[in-house]
């Protein structure tokens, strides 16, 4: 999809889902297709039809920041589709001058890792924009033991919820999982629509995964800041996790993630039971490797 045509998808998008009651505006007539017309969202927006068709038709070279922010405003969008916006506008505008770049390998600082480690009652994941798992504190890479299983030392959540069945059965409420994945991804692809890295992985789960490609075809946006979530370890049972994601303004490309339970709460428990899992574990996995080396 062209830059041009994920803009008028958006635009098109978000639209349908504004009816006239919702912005106080009379609904006359009978309705073609749901949602506002594009004269309806000129007025609410304060240009002409024209310039808002232009708009919508995917040109958004030259366009101020005051107009995106009234068609923001007109369309009822949320932080995360405003934020969408102007970052399809200022794609527009790099124009020729833009190049698609390779996936930006990630360096860890040493300071990073110490900070991640040193998170003791919360599982502390650091990931990059492509959902990749980069660091884990223990308790993380105890909770996350089921993925590292089906996909080994390189750990990514979008393959691993739409790729692995197994997923259906960690997530139990994988609907909204999987919802709240393609949102972040369309956003981070937003932000960062030169990242080949990132074109080929919506490109791989398109190709792969219908559910991927129809959630894909909404064009929702999210910011990945905090929520609950719930897992279904095989070691403890479900736990319910309260989680919050750091942003790095050092290292722009990484986000630190910390997922905690309510304390006094079972959940709160099963992370503590996790946690002995988890040392058991590894005193085990540890004399199986050498056992091995040894025969």
């Amino acid at each position: 999809m062209t830059a041009r045509e994920e803009v008028r998808e958006f635009l098109v998008t978000r639209r349908a889902k504004v009816t006239p009651e919702m912005v106080g505006l009379p609904t006359v007539g009978s309705r073609r297709v749901p949602g506002l017309r594009r004269g309806e969202v000129a007025v609410l927006a304060g240009v002409s039809v024209e310039y808002y068709t232009k708009l919508e038709r995917g040109d958004l070279r030259g366009v101020s920041d005051e107009v995106l922010e009234a068609i923001a405003s007109a369309l009822r969008f949320s932080e995360a589709e405003r934020s969408h916006l102007f970052d399809l506008a200022r794609t527009a505008n790099a124009g020729t001058r833009a190049r698609r770049r390779p996936g930006a390998s990630t360096s860890i600082r040493p300071s990073l890792l110490h900070l991640v480690d040193s998170v003791s009652t919360g599982a502390a994941v650091l990931g990059d924009p492509r959902s990749t798992i980069v660091a884990t504190n223990d308790l993380a890479r105890a909770l996350y033991d089921p993925l590292y299983k089906a996909q080994g030392d390189s750990v990514n959540y979008a393959r691993y919820i739409f790729l692995d069945p197994s997923s259906r059965q960690f997530y139990p409420d994988w609907d909204t999982i999987a919802d709240s994945a393609v949102a972040s991804l369309r956003t981070v692809a937003g932000r960062s629509p030169f990242d080949k890295s990132i074109t080929d992985l919506v490109g791989e789960l398109s190709t792969r995964s219908e559910h991927f490609r129809t959630l894909w075809a909404r064009h929702d946006v999210r910011l990945h800041i905090e929520g609950i979530k719930r897992v279904n370890h095989p070691a403890v049972g479900v736990i319910e996790l309260e989680y919050n994601t750091l942003t790095l303004p050092a290292d722009p490309d990484l986000g630190l993630t910390i997922y905690t339970a309510a304390p006094g709460s079972e959940s709160a428990e099963k992370l503590q039971l996790l946690a002995s899992w988890w040392a058991s574990e590894k005193t085990s996995r540890a004399a199986h490797l050498e056992t091995d080396a040894r025969s």
